[in-house]
């Protein structure tokens, strides 16, 4: 090997170690974060313990925690603090049920600790195959896939006539979370707004511990912080949640409000995509679902349209 490709080497495994080192600071960091705010929730009421006179945090302190858990005081404080220490199976399922963590939270948790056989393999970028859209394509009701962050990779009709505004956006700017959240909520379909976006939050927060440490999903989220402070409270929240069918209720100018079911499915020809079904949840919502599908008020805005449309915007 000559020096030159010495050099090489060494300056490739230093970037790579570097790299490596600030994904898991990152990841400790989060992880420190999100067990401080499960951590404040719990009051010492709940847990049989006295209020006491002079209680400084709204929650357990970390001692009561550890005690709690049976863990070690000075082990679980440097937990708390992000520092570069090992922690087994047992020990987490102690901790997460002392902070009353639901399923979601648990695996969240699990991931941000890196435990063996708990963090899902990573992901990749895969094109999203053709046979997808000609699903998208043969639903009567409207429907799209997005990745775990939310970017829209595809849609069909139906979809697009509720949702304008995201599906013709640039190809870059097309994500549904950064549409809900920066989009003025007259604008927006959901008659519900914020409790929607707010369910958003908890999805992507479960999907970023697969991600610290990453620049593009930091990026990301450091923008819609900046451009949202609705986000940023969600955000710092530290709430988790899983896609789930649900209940949603839309609107759509010249139709309407129906309601509709949304179930997803995952896509795995795309690591983390799935596609979200909405289907009617009522006989009256399917009537108004099918006028929508055929074309109908198809020319119809909403009020605020001539001061939101997405030409002005562009003008300005």
């Amino acid at each position: 090997m000559t020096s030159a490709t010495a050099t090489s080497d060494s300056t490739g495994s230093d970037s790579t170690a570097s790299a490596t080192a600030a994904s898991a600071s990152a990841r400790r960091t989060e992880l420190a974060a999100f067990l401080r705010s499960r951590r404040a929730r719990i009051s010492p009421e709940d847990v049989g313990l006295p209020p006491g006179p002079r209680r400084r945090t709204s929650g357990l302190r970390r001692e009561e925690l550890a005690q709690l858990a049976g863990v070690g005081v000075t082990w679980y404080t440097w937990l708390e603090q992000g520092r570069p220490i090992n922690a087994s199976v047992q020990v987490l399922d102690a901790v997460a049920r002392t902070l009353r963590l639901d399923s979601i939270e648990r695996a969240h948790l699990f991931r941000l600790a890196e435990v063996p056989g708990v963090t899902p393999p990573g992901e990749c970028d895969r094109p999203l195959p053709d046979a997808v859209q000609d699903v998208l394509d043969a639903l009567p009701y409207p429907a799209c896939v997005v990745t775990d962050r939310f970017d829209l990779l595809a849609w069909n009709t139906a979809y697009a006539r509720i949702f304008p505004r995201v599906t013709s956006a640039p190809a870059d700017e097309r994500n549904t979370l950064v549409y809900l959240f920066t989009a003025p909520a007259c604008c927006t379909p959901l008659a519900d707004h914020q409790a929607y976006c707010t369910g958003m939050v908890g999805q992507l927060r479960v999907a970023y511990a697969k991600h610290v440490g990453d620049p593009a999903w930091a990026h990301f989220i450091r923008r819609l912080e900046a451009e949202s402070p609705m986000f940023a409270t969600a955000w710092a929240a530290h709430d988790v949640a899983q896609p789930t069918g649900f209940s949603k209720a839309l609107r759509y100018p010249g139709l309407g409000e129906f309601t509709t079911t949304t179930t997803s499915f995952a896509v795995h020809a795309v690591p983390g995509a799935r596609m979200t079904v909405y289907t009617p949840a009522d006989p009256a919502s399917r009537i108004t679902m099918e006028r929508l599908s055929a074309g109908e008020a198809a020319d119809a805005h909403y009020p605020c349209w001539p001061t939101h449309s997405p030409e002005r915007a562009l003008a300005l």
